[in-house]
């Protein structure tokens, strides 16, 4: 279950022959993203487990399962900015009951990031799909 940004994340991703091509796109992806207001970047929305500095704020639509999820994301690493990219893309647009339904794990590994992130990078990554899961059952619990 896969998003249509996600779709052509992965399509470019399959199109590009090696990884160093596949790492500057990520980056880039983390490059288009807007900043986070440096006001939201607080303990309340930062993501513990990262190796990096991680803020996500959710922005819900509507209430209970079928609300509408979204979110804004920030990190001091260009690297993890691509990532949050990424799962905006996954994930953003999906009602918040559809979030937990995502698996997360195999969609990524399509992307191939699970072979070449570094330990800490791959910890951070599932911190921050922890954190998204929980934000959308909070919200999906009304």
């Amino acid at each position: 279950m896969a998003t249509a940004a996600f779709e052509d994340i992965a399509d470019t991703f399959a199109f590009l022959d090696d990884w160093e091509d596949r790492y500057r796109h990520v980056i880039e992806l983390g490059r288009a993203m807007p900043p986070l207001d440096e006001a939201l970047r607080v303990p309340a929305t930062k993501v513990g487990g990262c190796a990096s500095q991680v803020w996500l704020l959710p922005r819900i639509e509507g209430a209970g399962p079928e609300a509408r999820f979204d979110f804004e994301g920030e990190s001091d690493a260009m690297i993890v900015r691509g990532l949050i990219a990424i799962l905006h893309a996954l994930y953003s647009g999906l009602s918040v009951a559809e979030v937990g339904r995502v698996d997360a794990a195999t969609e990524l590994s399509r992307l191939g990031l699970d072979r070449h992130l570094s330990s800490q990078r791959s910890n951070g990554l599932r911190a921050m799909v922890e954190r998204i899961r929980r934000l959308a059952a909070v919200a999906a619990a009304g």
